[in-house]
């Protein structure tokens, strides 16, 4: 199913990532970390359907995406930037498999953070933020999606990595198995895993190694 929506604010979150907030269809609702099927409703572009996550909560009156600009695409995200508040977008039915099984880690790289903001946000308005971790790895400090709001939910528990720069505060690394063997202190809870194609083989591949059960791995399939 198809509903016409329109955009109610834009504002910025990064250099490349803005967020979205749309008018919200009646009864329509979401689990934290799922996702719909996005398009522009001009007509050159209804047809070009993209898949991006829920950021805000079922019980807000407003749907939320948290949207990063790949400019150099041209194409649908580009477009979604130049937009403007009272512009139409058509949203669809929601799916996905990323859902919240328990007390973990949560694995994000770049905009692979997004699945996992309405979970979190969700767990620290319910106060079941205990015994979560995130690794959250960017290029550079400048690419961090809400960083003060997920140290603020995490605290010490938000463990951000940067590959491009070394900065105080910060640790100037890859999540790779060695860090995940000095970080995870225990290979049998859930693992989130978000982020590119390869990232996300890579940290599935390191982390059935290091023990953990593929049914333990969510991650969008």
């Amino acid at each position: 199913m198809e509903f016409i929506t329109k955009i109610i604010s834009i504002h910025p979150v990064t250099h490349d990532v803005k967020s979205f907030r749309l008018e919200k269809p009646r009864d329509y609702r979401f689990n934290p970390g799922q996702a719909t099927d996005f398009s522009v409703n001009k007509p050159a572009w209804k047809d070009e359907k993209r898949p991006f996550t829920f950021t805000s909560l079922n019980e807000d009156p407003f749907l939320e995406f948290t949207i990063k600009r790949y400019s150099d695409h041209h194409g649908v995200t580009d477009l979604l930037h130049s937009l403007q508040p009272g512009d139409e977008v058509i949203i669809r039915d929601v799916w996905g498999a990323i859902e919240y099984r328990g007390p973990g880690y949560f694995i994000a790289g770049g905009a692979g953070i997004t699945p996992f903001l309405a979970i979190l946000r969700q767990l620290h308005k319910e106060d079941k933020m205990q015994d979560n971790t995130l690794f959250f790895s960017n290029k550079t400090g400048a690419d961090i999606i809400y960083e003060q709001e997920l140290r603020n939910i995490l605290g010490a528990n938000a463990v951000f990595v940067i590959t491009k720069e070394d900065k105080k505060g910060y640790l100037h690394t890859h999540i790779d198995e060695g860090f995940l063997r000095q970080h995870v202190a225990d290979f049998h809870r859930p693992f989130y895993i978000c982020g590119p194609d390869a990232m996300i083989a890579e940290i599935n591949k390191i982390l059935t190694g290091l023990g953990a059960s593929p049914e333990a791995l969510v991650f969008e399939k």
